[in-house]
């Protein structure tokens, strides 16, 4: 059991007066902030009179840091984990450490406040009763093309993290799965002094960003189709589950009942497809 307490704390986009008071509380009371740019969080510290022991926690940070901060918190004391802004973990480093303290039986405590993904949602004008998050996208591959096909299939609004130089390829591969004409949303700088929210089709915004360089932080909300995509068929997995089920034994009645539950075929399909393994 850790006794020492891991807070898991959202800071500011830009405006510091968004940091909530508790947070203010919470990063002015613990001994150790782990940060993922300690330059950047020195300064909000700063702000709040604070004087804690920062220690640099980012996505490249080996094993021995990790053990480090356990090693603290193993000690009794409290740990604050920030990311260089929003809510830490969410396209952030930080799930290693909350993971590893969960683990070890150790308390942690989030302490909610701003999140891009929220704040992009609450201002793009599309419906945000739910929405699915992709974050940062692979830079090419496969990968990249799966995600950015089912975001374009996807029935409810989908937000993308994305870096100033790569916005144009994001947008054009937008274009290219979704059409030129699905509605997008793009926040640049949200919260700071040169805070920019643009809405329009794929293919204006394309135009208006390769003409005007983007600049800062990035949250793009890409309009959902607005009707459920069609359901994945899973009949050749439910054809091999079926094939070792009958190899174990399992009567044909109780495999139809499994493929039912595990795999939703209807009664009838299920029937068929065992009946003619049979």
């Amino acid at each position: 059991m850790i006794p020492g307490t891991l807070f898991v704390v959202a800071t500011p986009l830009g405006n510091l007066g968004d940091l909530t008071p508790r947070a203010a509380d919470v990063l002015r009371s613990v001994p150790v902030v782990a940060a993922e740019d300690t330059r950047r969080t020195r300064g909000l510290l700063t702000h709040l009179g604070a004087s804690p022991r920062l220690v640099s926690f980012h996505a490249h940070s080996d094993g021995r840091r990790l053990e480090s901060l356990l090693e603290i918190l193993a000690d009794g004391r409290d740990v604050a984990l920030v990311s260089d802004a929003g809510t830490p973990v969410v396209s952030d480093p930080g799930s290693d450490l909350v993971g590893a303290v969960r683990r070890a039986g150790g308390n942690v405590v989030p302490i909610p406040g701003v999140s891009a993904v929220a704040t992009a949602l609450s201002v793009c004008g599309f419906t945000g009763d739910r929405y699915l998050f992709l974050g940062f996208v692979p830079r090419k591959g496969a990968e990249r093309q799966r995600l950015l096909v089912r975001a374009a299939q996807e029935e409810w609004p989908v937000v993308f993290f994305e870096a100033p130089t790569r916005l144009a390829g994001l947008l054009e591969d937008l274009a290219e799965v979704a059409g030129p004409d699905r509605k997008v949303a793009v926040g640049r700088e949200l919260t700071k002094i040169h805070e920019e929210i643009r809405t329009g089709t794929v293919a204006e915004l394309l135009r208006h960003f390769e003409a005007v360089e983007p600049r800062g932080e990035l949250t793009i909300v890409l309009e959902g189709t607005g009707t459920p995509g069609a359901a994945p068929d899973r009949t050749a997995e439910a054809g091999e589950a079926a094939v070792s089920l009958l190899a174990q034994g399992m009567t044909r009645r109780d495999v139809i009942e499994q493929l039912i539950s595990r795999f939703g075929l209807p009664r009838n399909d299920a029937y068929r497809l065992v009946t003619e393994l049979t």
